[in-house]
């Protein structure tokens, strides 16, 4: 029998800038070893374009990802809960392993303002994948 995956939530309000980058980054470096999930407290029409030429940049496209909606399911399946700037909206349960990044919004901002928030994001991601995977398993 295989282990379970860990898995991983982000949110935060719009699920259009920060949580779609992490997620895509966390599926990416994982190569599959985590279940990734992402949602937003009040999710946008679609994905913020800059966001998208941000990560296009490299090579990762997260072009045809929908925003989704907060569900307390989401959470409950979560064993990681990444919270960025959704404040009190986010359901918690004991547990659970809750964490709270502080990233600017990149809504309504340009591919140039956006660059060091992914590239925050992606630092973060990889530490993130030290504390999740026993060394090698996502290699």
């Amino acid at each position: 029998m295989s282990e379970k995956k860990p898995s991983v939530l982000f949110v935060c309000v719009h699920n259009a800038g920060r949580s779609q980058m992490a997620a895509a980054f966390l599926t990416s470096l994982s190569h599959g070893a985590v279940e990734v999930r992402s949602a937003g407290s009040e999710p946008a029409n679609q994905v913020n374009p800059a966001a998208v030429a941000a990560m296009a940049e490299l090579g990762i496209d997260i072009a045809a990802e929908i925003p989704k909606v907060l569900t307390t399911e989401a959470v409950k399946e979560s064993d990681v809960v990444i919270t960025m700037g959704c404040g009190d909206t986010c359901p918690i349960f004991p547990g659970k392993r809750y964490e709270d990044w502080e990233l600017e919004d990149p809504a309504g901002q340009g591919v140039d303002a956006v660059r060091p928030i992914r590239d925050d994001i992606k630092a973060r991601i990889e530490t993130l994948l030290t504390e999740l995977l026993p060394l090698g398993s996502a290699r």
